[in-house]
């Protein structure tokens, strides 16, 4: 049964992919959508269930259509990773919206249809369960219809198989991309309602989960291949009812973060293919467009330095002190990425699991063995960037969105394996009375030496990244940015170089973690997510590739400027989504960069 409402998401996610070359990443958000919309129909309206689900299907459709209008097709020449960052813009722009509207608490969704139920041996199934599984074999089967006995559904196919052919062959290509959009927006509502209708509840986060599970039955099946998304959803609903069977229900999700770990590493063009080979993906340039860094005094940033370190001399106000203090810890994690994802070119989308392995690290070396802080400072961060290193190696080999998707996965896992590993991290319950930082037997607890202590290893790192930058071992890197072909045709090891700027830059994001561990003196695996990530990726989009200051500028903007409209309330998060969109749209090139 759960392999049927994974079967509609998988299909809208490989019918995108299919015509658009991008994961869709804000499928989810859709899917979350059509839950509320069925909700309102049902709880307020009191309407039957059909009406209900033809109401979904077309409010849906409208929400991919509105998709495909204001977060694709102004970036279709953009390249698909930067598709892949839009969507999941719009994604958090409609997640934080419907948690506006609708209030962030879970809601109550009865079922409407009559309560029986048939018995089958030893178990029953409920009238719900046929409905499900009616709807998914019928969903499938007018699809089939749509695409192999349809003028509309030919073209589709045309564009999916070669775009440029089809534009030449008189097909509207857009036309194409809207009709699928639409089409995937109602696949992903439906999906919704009956997951809703199944467990009884929804909730605004819910989307998050639904395209985890997707995107894994998606690339289960192949990406593009609708025989082969439905045949990995049912592969992950197994996969699943099994693992809920004999470990339990907390490990659903990390079964599913496996098996796209897997697939991706041994199998990424799917189940169904006959190659192992990847899908086209650029070999040459980056995913944000090339800018050039503004020229600025030297004497500049030594000054803005000493400014910086002088400031609690003249702030009396603690709270102030406080989120100037979070945002170098921001400003730290935004340095140590732009190390990857400018420099080496390479997107990572599960960064926080690297803030995850510092903050959980410290927390056991101080906590329960005892270590002083200053030890953890060093040992822990030494810890994460050999795990990061090791986890992240085997997918180096992947390049522009799979691995986007696999850095996701990663991350992901490392926050489920700390759910569920209740002997080393206390599972859900998180570890509390993390002592403050402390040097030879002094805490650090006042604000002024929080900010201090911060802003000191800002500085470290921007010195430790910024000579690396300039050094022999920056220029490969960025050359495996512009050209990895040429880069390797010159002797450039591609794996070995990535894996130094993952080392490192997972390092430098540990620290972040331990900073963060000691000054909340809690942690838990929901404390560091997925969002996580991409806060810090828009702070070096938004200050600029390759670009240190811009990194650092970027991130005390996104920390220092929420905490100025506070009162907007949840609003904030939707103005990130906006900002990440507005800059990849008008300055993709970033605040501190200029076009060349």
């Amino acid at each position: 049964m759960i392999g049927n409402l994974y079967m509609l998401t998988a299909i809208g996610i490989t019918q995108i992919y299919g015509v658009a070359g991008v994961v869709n990443f804000a499928h989810g958000s859709v899917y979350m959508a059509g839950a509320y919309i069925g909700w309102m129909a049902i709880t307020w309206l009191h309407w039957p269930l059909v009406p209900v689900i033809l109401l979904v299907l077309a409010g849906s459709a409208l929400l991919g259509l509105a998709l495909e209008r204001l977060a694709v097709r102004p970036f279709a020449r953009a390249g698909s990773t930067i598709l892949l960052l839009t969507t999941i813009a719009a994604g958090l722009i409609i997640d934080n919206a419907a948690q506006v509207i609708w209030g962030p608490q879970t809601q109550a969704l009865p079922n409407p249809l009559p309560q029986w139920h048939i018995r089958l041996g030893a178990g029953t199934v409920s009238l719900l369960d046929l409905f499900i599984l009616a709807c998914g074999v019928g969903t499938a089967l007018l699809l089939h219809l749509f695409l192999y006995r349809s003028r509309a559904g030919w073209a589709v196919r045309a564009t999916a198989q070669d775009r440029d052919a089809a534009l030449q062959m008189g097909i509207d290509v857009n036309r194409v991309n809207r009709y699928s959009f639409a089409l995937s927006g109602a696949f992903a509502g439906l999906s919704g309602l009956l997951v809703g209708l199944y467990f009884s509840n929804i909730y605004p986060t819910m989307g998050a989960s639904a395209t985890l599970k997707g995107t894994t039955a998606a690339l289960l099946g192949g990406l593009g291949n609708v025989p082969g998304a439905i045949l990995g959803a049912y592969v992950l609903g197994i996969a699943e009812t099994f693992s809920v069977e004999w470990l339990g229900s907390s490990y659903r999700n990390l079964v599913a973060v496996l098996l796209l770990i897997a697939v991706l590493l041994f199998r990424p063009n799917g189940l169904l293919s006959g190659r192992r080979a990847l899908n086209p993906e650029p070999t040459a340039g980056t995913f944000i467009p090339h800018g050039r860094p503004l020229r600025f005094p030297r004497w500049l940033i030594p000054a803005s330095a000493v400014l910086a370190a002088a400031l609690p001399l003249f702030v009396a106000n603690p709270y102030a002190l406080q989120v100037l203090a979070i945002g170098w810890v921001f400003a730290l994690m935004a340095v140590s990425l732009n190390l990857i994802s400018g420099t080496t070119g390479q997107i990572s989308l599960g960064h926080a699991g690297f803030v995850t392995l510092g903050a959980y690290a410290t927390a056991i070396l101080t906590s329960r063995l005892g270590l002083p802080f200053s030890v953890s400072l060093l040992v822990s961060p030494v810890v994460a960037a050999v795990i990061g290193v090791l986890l992240c190696y085997p997918a180096l080999r992947l390049r522009g969105q799979y691995l986007a998707i696999a850095t996701l996965g990663l991350g992901e896992a490392i926050s489920l394996i700390a759910l569920n590993w209740d002997s080393v991290t206390q599972g859900p319950l998180g570890i509390s009375g993390i002592q403050p930082a402390a040097f030879f037997g002094y805490e650090i607890w006042s604000a002024a030496g929080v900010y201090w202590l911060d802003l000191a290893a800002l500085l470290a790192c921007v010195w430790a990244v910024y000579r690396l930058s300039r050094s022999h071992l920056g220029r490969a890197l960025r050359a495996v940015r512009e050209d990895e072909v040429a880069a390797r045709a010159f002797g450039i090891g591609l794996a070995r170089y990535k894996s130094i700027a993952f080392g490192v830059s997972a390092f430098f994001a540990a620290v972040a973690g331990v900073l963060l561990a000691h000054s909340y003196s809690y942690i838990a695996p929901d404390t560091f997510t997925f969002a996580l990530s991409i806060q810090v990726l828009t702070m070096i989009i938004l200050g600029g590739r390759d670009n240190v200051g811009g990194a650092v500028i970027g991130a005390v903007i996104l920390i220092v400027l929420p905490e100025t409209i506070r009162f907007l309330g949840e609003y904030r998060y939707i103005l990130y989504g906006l900002l990440l969109i507005g800059m990849l749209r008008f300055r993709p090139y970033g605040l501190l960069n200029s076009t060349t």
